[in-house]
C-alpha cells in the first residue's frame, strides 16, 4: 500500500484584498522528500509555507499534514500539529533578549516535561550539530548572519519534527556560508528522513537541496520537476529564471 503524502494542498487559494497570492494550488509532498519552491517575488512562495503550518488559513481549499486537515482545527489542535513542524524563518527570528542556548531551549521548555539538565544536554547536542557549541551563552546580537541562521535551525529541530519548512535559507549570506547552510539541510534530510520544504531564490541552493522543484507564478504552479527539467522548460519565464539566477 502506497504511503500517502505527508503534506497535501488541495485547491488552495489565498488573497489579501484584491491580490490573489495563491490561486487553486494543489500539491503533494511525499514523506522524506526535499522540495524547493521557486518563483519571482510576490508569487506566493512564503505564503505557501505559512498555509502549510497554519499561520495563514486559506480562503478556499484544504491543507492536510500527515492526513490531518489543519484548515478545520481549533487553535489548540493546530498547536499540537505544529509541534511536528519546524519552521526556519528568513531572518532566523531569534529572541534577542535571551541567549542562543535559551533560544534553542525555548520549545523544549514549552512543550516537554524535561528538567534543566536534560534540556541543557539536548541544546548542546543541537548546537554541536550546527557547529555552534561555543555560542550557547552568547546573545543573538553577537552572532553573524550565518550563525543566526544555524541557531534558528537548531531551535527549529529541537523537538525533532518530521517536517521542516525553510524560508530563504541563503538570504543575506555570502556564497560560502549559504553553501554551509545548504549542507546542513541536505544532511538533515538524508540522515533523519526529515521532509523539507524550502523557499529560495538561489538556484545553486535549490539544485543542491531539492529532490524536486516547483515554480510558482501568479499564485499557480507553472511547472514541477528537477532542476534540469526546469532549465529545459517550454515556459520562457521558467527558463529565464533558471538562467538569470544560476549564479546567485
Amino acid at each position: 500500500m502506497t504511503e500517502s503524502p505527508v503534506i497535501r494542498l488541495r485547491h488552495v487559494s489565498k488573497a489579501f484584498g484584491p491580490l490573489a497570492v495563491l490561486n487553486d494550488v494543489s500539491l503533494d509532498i511525499p514523506r522524506g522528500h526535499a522540495l524547493g519552491i521557486l518563483g519571482r517575488s510576490g508569487t506566493g512562495k512564503s505564503v505557501t509555507l505559512k498555509v502549510i503550518i497554519g499561520l495563514l488559513r486559506p480562503d478556499a481549499g484544504h491543507v492536510f499534514v500527515e492526513d490531518q486537515d489543519i484548515t478545520t482545527l481549533s487553535g489548540r489542535e493546530l498547536a499540537a500539529v505544529r509541534k511536528r513542524i519546524g519552521f526556519l524563518f528568513q531572518h532566523a527570528a531569534l529572541f534577542d533578549s535571551i541567549s542562543v542556548g535559551e533560544n534553542v531551549a525555548f520549545p523544549l521548555r514549552r512543550h516537554t516535561p524535561w528538567d534543566d539538565t536534560k534540556i541543557r544536554e539536548r541544546v548542546m547536542t543541537l548546537l554541536e550539530q550546527v557547529g555552534l557549541e561555543e555560542t550557547a551563552d552568547k546573545m543573538p546580537g553577537d552572532l553573524s548572519g550565518g550563525m543566526r541562521k544555524r541557531a534558528g535551525l537548531a531551535r527549529a529541530m529541537a523537538l525533532q519534527p518530521p517536517i521542516l519548512l525553510v524560508d530563504e535559507p541563503s538570504a543575506g549570506l555570502d556564497p560560502v556560508t549559504a553553501g554551509e547552510i545548504d549542507d546542513l539541510l541536505v544532511n538533515l534530510n538524508e540522515q533523519t528522513d526529515t521532509t523539507l520544504v524550502v523557499v529560495t531564490h538561489n538556484i545553486p541552493s535549490a539544485r543542491r537541496i531539492g529532490d524536486e522543484l516547483v515554480f510558482l507564478d501568479e499564485g499557480r504552479i507553472l511547472m514541477r520537476g528537477d532542476a534540469e527539467a526546469l532549465e529545459q522548460s517550454e515556459h520562457p519565464m521558467v527558463r529565464e529564471f533558471m538562467k538569470s539566477e544560476s549564479s546567485g
